[in-house]
């Protein structure tokens, strides 16, 4: 699978694991993905072949015994920054991901099987929610994928400068979670002064999601800020071309305006 052929699917049709080794070869092309794709497969197999657990708290932890328990991947508490922590190959070979990478593979796992899984969207944190028959409950993929309470989410979101509606969280949706994936990356790259790695993070963000005027809003400045003037300009025209929001389009067409100023 080629990126590009991600910002053409529909969002249900695609594949969070072979997006992940999609991701992981846009840096390391030689890279192997038949080990992860086996080891889902695996774990897959072995929820198959189990009597399955009916309600979500079941399906919760049998989840968590396979991913965590088994496996061992859990949070990357010693070294988060680490880059590969958002490579999902990378984490199946590592054992240590970050809380989107870890989540994106409880997702994948629990719907390839069936059962209703959700990545919930937490400030500075990610958690997924696995419903059953008549409950749900809530893991933390960072911490050995152990079951946690609503009210401890919600503290969890507190403490990242949120406050959920009614206790209620945004599940995100496929092309979310890769965007989020990709986002740690690129902020990273920001805050050390690697403008030249953001954009080309930006460049796969609005790869896979060509319809998000605020990637694209990013991608601009950061090519405005490499001297890109050209490739700006595209960027903010196929912003124009996707938003619907009158005052976004003003922001755009003074910002072409001051590009054309500056060229002349």
């Amino acid at each position: 699978m080629e990126l590009a052929e991600l910002g053409l699917l529909d969002d249900g049709d695609i594949d969070l694991v072979e997006a992940g080794i999609a991701l992981a070869r846009a840096d390391r092309a030689s890279v192997d993905g038949s080990k992860l794709r086996r080891l889902v497969s695996g774990w897959s197999i072995a929820l198959q072949g189990d009597r399955p657990p009916v309600s979500g708290q079941g399906r919760a932890r049998r989840l968590a015994a396979l991913i965590a328990g088994e496996a061992g991947l859990t949070g990357a508490s010693d070294d988060y920054d680490n880059p590969l922590n958002a490579d999902l190959v990378a984490v199946a070979e590592r054992g240590r991901g970050l809380p989107i990478s870890l989540s994106i593979l409880y997702v994948a796992l629990a719907r390839r099987v069936g059962w209703p899984a959700e990545a919930l969207n937490l400030p500075g944190h990610v958690i997924v929610e696995v419903k059953g028959g008549v409950d749900s409950a809530l893991i933390d993929p960072f911490d050995h994928g152990s079951g946690i309470t609503r009210e401890r989410a919600i503290a969890i979101a507190r403490h990242g400068g949120g406050e959920p509606v009614s206790g209620q969280f945004e599940a995100m949706s496929n092309r979310q979670l890769l965007v989020r994936l990709i986002t740690n990356q690129a902020s990273r790259a920001r805050s050390s002064g690697d403008p030249k790695r953001a954009l080309t993070l930006y460049q796969r963000m609005t790869l896979i999601a060509p319809q998000s005027t605020s990637l694209w809003w990013e991608r601009a400045r950061l090519e405005q800020l490499l001297g890109h003037n050209l490739a700006a300009r595209g960027s903010l025209t196929a912003m124009l071309e996707t938003t619907h929001d009158a005052g976004v389009a003003r922001r755009i067409q003074a910002a072409l305006v001051a590009l054309a100023r500056s060229d002349s």
